[in-house]
């Protein structure tokens, strides 16, 4: 999985002007991200369908009265009225995250030892002529972006802050919580996480596909501090795919969900 990912962006490095490996990374992503886009069509639409039938889980829920075989009965109806399957993207998850690991490890090789492009490069991708010139001088290959952002540095490291690196890494957790917002729109009648526990405190049981609701509205606001704080102190190559997936794919699940 590792090797032709990682030759797919040696080869695109390879033949753009001027080797930028910045740019290398945008366009590499981008066409991965469009070759996953059938993965991620399938898997947003999925995603969708299941928001939809919230209305019809709660009115099941409030009909089955607590009982859990007739609950379950009337839900399995559901699904397979509407051919909807609760575990239909699971496949789809799985194969996308194989595909990422891959990208990452990729990455990681020609960021943190740059011989191996002449080492783990297919045969006949050692033939081209820039490849051949960092065979003979392995510093030709500089890991820039428009030859100003060092993408070997991090955002956070013992000599500082490298704002160039920053602002990317600021911007991939940006991304991350429009991507979530646009996945978990909010309804005006949703209750906080809070208001939920504070009534369930007072003997009240609580709804469980509320508290569901509610506890992934607040992952919008968790999940980019995590971004963040994983990603400042890797190298901003790293952040730099992250960012522009996260933008590509933004992108994509605004086409899905528009349609």
């Amino acid at each position: 999985i590792v090797r032709p990912i990682f030759n797919l962006l040696v080869l695109i490095d390879a033949i753009i002007p001027g080797h930028d490996f910045g740019l290398a990374i945008i366009i590499f992503t981008i066409v991965i991200r469009m070759l996953m886009w059938p993965l991620v069509k399938k898997q947003l639409r999925q995603a969708k369908a299941m928001r939809e039938l919230q209305p019809e889980i709660k009115r099941i829920k409030k009909e089955a009265a607590g009982n859990r075989q007739k609950e379950s009965a009337m839900l399995m109806e559901l699904h397979k009225e509407r051919e909807v399957s609760p575990f239909g993207s699971i496949g789809t998850l799985i194969i996308q995250l194989i595909i990422l690991i891959g990208l990452y490890s990729g990455l990681r090789k020609i960021v943190f030892d740059p011989k191996q492009i002449l080492t783990f490069s297919y045969p006949f991708l050692q033939h081209l002529g820039w490849i051949k010139g960092l065979a003979t001088n392995i510093h030709e290959f500089h890991r820039t972006l428009l030859g100003v952002v060092d993408l070997s540095r991090s955002a956070l490291s013992k000599t500082g802050v490298y704002w160039p690196a920053m602002l990317i890494v600021t911007g991939r957790a940006v991304m991350q919580y429009f991507q979530s917002k646009q996945l978990m729109p909010s309804s005006k009648d949703s209750r906080k996480l809070k208001d939920i526990l504070k009534q369930a405190g007072t003997g009240k049981k609580a709804d469980q596909s509320e508290v569901n609701a509610a506890v992934g509205r607040s992952t919008r606001y968790f999940l980019p501090v995590m971004v963040f704080l994983f990603t400042i102190n890797y190298p901003s190559a790293l952040s730099l795919y992250w960012f522009v997936g996260g933008l590509v794919a933004f992108i994509q699940q605004s086409i899905v969900l528009r349609e």
